[in-house]
């Protein structure tokens, strides 16, 4: 796969990830796990479903070690041991809970349990990431960006918001459309906080895809400075100019990753 396929693949398996754990909750609250979510998180990952009796289990083979069988079910159990032992203190039969052996190893699986719950999403997803190649050249990051001018020159909002997901992902931004309580934009970027109660946002990046508009603010913006704020507001709406616009936020994302890497 291309690089820009591989860094596709990682946002999708981090986010899989993260819609899972966040559907556990607190701990203890007893809500169920997010089966779908978990189980395309498998299917992306070297685990292999196997079912057996009532059990939907995964099963990574080791090289020099057990393999490690993930039980697909609200404590998401990671195993080390065989898919027989698992099926005994999961699921067992009248005839194998009679013998005394297998009754201590039903009433306690602390020997054989590696991870539960939000540990084995983790070390599953980690799983997932092992094998993707996420080195790049400049003309990666080049072609990232002559993506993203074509779909804006397409008006292709799909495409311009994917472009701005992929360099969020390379530069380590985040989301901030709710933070900066400006509706209707997908707004990225640098997110710092600098003291309690102070938050620093800059750079960051605006799209519009009711006007299909791109701008980028320098900043940085102090989240209690309502000055600033209401300049940003002024120029989302179109009504003051922004640092950059069009392809030229474009290019500011591209410079911006080479640099970092340089």
């Amino acid at each position: 796969m291309s690089f820009k396929e591989n860094l596709l693949k990682k946002i999708r398996i981090n986010r899989l990830a993260h819609d899972v754990i966040d559907a556990m909750g607190p701990s203890g609250g007893g809500r169920k796990i997010d089966k779908a979510a978990m189980t395309s998180l498998l299917e992306m990952s070297p685990y292999a479903h196997q079912r057996e009796r009532d059990l939907d289990l995964y099963i990574r083979e080791m090289d020099d070690a057990a393999p490690r069988i993930l039980a697909l079910d609200n404590e998401l159990p990671i195993y080390r041991t065989t898919v027989a032992d698992v099926v005994l203190r999961k699921s067992p039969t009248v005839k194998e809970m009679i013998s005394i052996p297998n009754a201590v190893k039903i009433l306690s699986d602390k020997d054989v349990k590696e991870s539960k719950k939000e540990d084995s999403v983790k070390r599953v997803r980690d799983a997932c990431l092992e094998g993707l190649d996420l080195s790049f050249s400049p003309a990666d990051i080049q072609g990232i960006a002559a993506d993203g001018r074509a779909a804006l020159e397409a008006d292709d909002p799909d495409g311009v918001a994917e472009t701005l997901t992929l360099f969020s992902e390379l530069l380590g931004w985040t989301r901030l459309s709710d933070a900066l309580a400006i509706d209707g934009q997908q707004i990225v970027g640098r997110k710092e906080e600098t003291r309690p109660g102070e938050t620093l946002y800059g750079p960051m990046v605006l799209y519009d895809s009711r006007r299909n508009v791109l701008r980028l603010v320098e900043g940085p913006i102090s989240g209690p400075d309502k000055t600033a704020l209401e300049a940003l507001h002024r120029m989302a709406a179109g009504k003051e100019k922004a640092d950059l616009e069009g392809s030229e936020v474009l290019d500011f994302l591209s410079d911006a990753v080479l640099q970092s890497e340089s």
